[in-house]
């Protein structure tokens, strides 16, 4: 066991680990991520598997990106010993896709394999995971790194398990259960997620901020690493740790 608190994080739908060396706003923080195990349709059984691989830690942060982010929130209203706060990132509580059309083709594209999936529902992907501020940061990124991301990382059968999970997730109804401070990060622009999602969290947390970062789009972790990571930062510094030290003092 440790006592240092660690930033658990986790991976968005690609599944691929975080590359903490470029948060460096958090380079004095313990960091921990993980690669999602593949082929699995249900949001809790991604929390069963994050749990297992952070038994050994007695304090943590749990901090998602956006499909990551609900399973960092399914574990969460869990309240498991040492957890401290949550950080949720072009996240939902519950599946944001409003359109039936995106519904029924989200579904199809999770069915398609070989080439059908590499070049037509990564690319598909990719368009609805950029904005016109990905160019902008402190790293580059366009649809061909979206689509790179997923290609590397993401096999087809992955893709449509984890598209099933997002598209039955509905933690709405539990986010009340949340005991601890929670940080929403929202980018300016996502066409994937929309604001409703962000709304719905940030009303529904009992203790819940929301920041916005603006001139950023669904892929910030990528494209602002650095604006991310001080976002993070000052949350940890101003709202958790300064109450934990206030609390103490009483």
């Amino acid at each position: 066991m440790t006592n240092e608190t660690t930033l658990v994080l986790i991976p968005c739908f690609s599944g691929a680990p975080w590359e903490p060396e470029r948060l460096t706003p958090l380079a004095g923080r313990p960091l921990r991520t993980l690669r999602l195990p593949e082929n699995l349709d249900d949001i809790e059984e991604y929390a069963d598997a994050v749990a297992a691989q952070i038994a050994d830690l007695d304090d943590f942060v749990l901090v998602g990106d956006s499909f990551g982010a609900v399973i960092a929130l399914a574990l969460a209203v869990r309240r498991p010993a040492g957890l401290r706060a949550l950080v949720m990132s072009g996240g939902f509580a519950a599946n944001p896709i409003s359109s039936p059309v995106w519904k029924t083709a989200m579904r199809v594209m999770g069915r398609l394999r070989g080439p059908l999936y590499r070049q037509l529902v990564l690319r598909a992907h990719a368009h609805r995971l950029a904005s016109p501020h990905d160019g902008e940061g402190q790293v580059r990124w366009s649809r061909a790194d979206s689509r790179r991301l997923f290609l590397d990382n993401t096999p087809a059968r992955s893709f449509g398990a984890r598209a099933t999970a997002a598209l039955s997730a509905d933690y709405t109804g539990r986010l009340d259960d949340m005991r601890v401070p929670a940080l929403i990060l929202t980018p300016s622009h996502d066409v994937l997620i929309g604001e409703d999602a962000a709304t719905a969290l940030r009303q529904g947390i009992p203790d819940a901020r929301e920041v916005v970062l603006d001139r950023t789009g669904h892929m910030f972790r990528f494209t602002h690493p650095e604006t991310y990571a001080r976002a993070v930062e000052d949350f940890l510094t101003g709202t958790v740790e300064r109450r934990e030290v206030a609390g103490a003092a009483r």
